[in-house]
């Protein structure tokens, strides 16, 4: 289970440095606080931080679920997926949005086997 939290802090550790990417591109690209568009390049770092928020609130509990009633290594392999997943993400994006499709079904599909799997998991453990 450690690696399964090893993976979790890494994916919150890959999250934040997005956030400071935003902040950098805010800088950069001449957007001042609060607003969220102005430079399409900003746009970008804003939308590759919203996007992995948004997949971060399924992701930690779908690991920690899949970790606790299917397999921890397992989960922790999909765990790295996940991470990979979104740093092509945000490489592509950042680029060429058009390119982002190839991280995102990464990322992507390994929140979904790690949900899936972890409430089959679970609902086998329940009966």
């Amino acid at each position: 289970m450690a690696l399964v939290g090893f993976m979790a802090a890494l994916a919150l550790i890959e999250y934040l440095a997005f956030a400071g990417f935003v902040g950098w591109a805010r800088v950069r690209f001449e957007v001042p606080a609060p607003e969220v568009s102005g430079h399409p390049q900003f746009e970008r770092y804003f939308r590759v931080q919203q996007n992995t928020l948004e997949q971060l609130i399924v992701f930690l509990p779908a690991l920690w679920l899949f970790a606790q009633f299917v397999s921890p290594p397992g989960a922790s392999l999909l765990g790295a997926a996940f991470i990979v997943g979104r740093l092509l993400y945000f490489r592509a994006y950042v680029r060429e949005p058009k390119d982002r499709t190839i991280g995102f079904l990464i990322g992507y599909a390994a929140v979904v086997l790690l949900l899936l799997g972890g409430a089959v998991g679970a609902l086998l453990s329940a009966i």
